[in-house]
């Protein structure tokens, strides 16, 4: 799903990539282009994404390794490509970048780290999180912390199944940076 010729643009769709424009990110970028078929959504969408990216209670490091994780999970290059370098500067260890870009477990993270890694592959594998992980979370995260993680993980799951449906390339300053995973059955 290519741009859409401004010429091609509804009113609705007009008045939806003013707005995002008018944001933080300045422009109909990345998942927003295929997502402006429907404006109405993604007028929504950018709304949630604009508090769950910049002002949820996880502070940006976290949130940032959420990302990536769900970046891995969907083998989705284009959200990697803009959060593999933001998630370093706010924080992230680029061993554990590394490893996770790999399809593989950090062998060392910082406590909250952990428990966001472990929060997101139980979700992730078994649609669910058992009472210590959900414990441990809510120790370390708090419960507003839990939601917006669980938030974090839902909005850029959305993203990349958007960006995988629409095939939306990366930019060619970009190098595809995630190989395949092997899916357990």
């Amino acid at each position: 799903m290519p741009p859409i010729p401004r010429a091609q643009l509804t009113w609705a769709q007009k008045n939806a990539a003013r707005e995002l424009a008018a944001g933080r990110r300045g422009g109909v970028i990345g998942p927003f282009i295929p997502a402006l078929r429907s404006p109405e959504l993604m007028r929504r969408l950018q709304r949630l994404g604009e508090y769950l990216r910049y002002d949820n209670v996880l502070g940006p490091r976290l949130t940032e390794l959420a990302i990536l994780l769900t970046a891995r999970a969907w083998t989705q290059q284009l959200e990697w490509a803009y959060h593999a370098s933001s998630a370093i500067v706010h924080g992230v260890p680029g061993r554990v970048v590394a490893a996770i870009a790999d399809g593989r477990r950090p062998a060392r993270m910082a406590r909250k780290d952990a428990v966001v890694y472990e929060f997101f592959t139980a979700l992730e594998r078994r649609r669910s999180v058992g009472d210590a992980i959900y414990k441990r979370a809510v120790a370390a995260l708090g419960e507003a912390g839990v939601i917006d993680l669980i938030g974090v993980i839902g909005y850029y799951t959305t993203l990349a199944m958007i960006l995988n449906v629409a095939r939306t390339p990366l930019p060619p300053e970009h190098a595809a940076a995630l190989p395949p995973l092997r899916r357990r059955s």
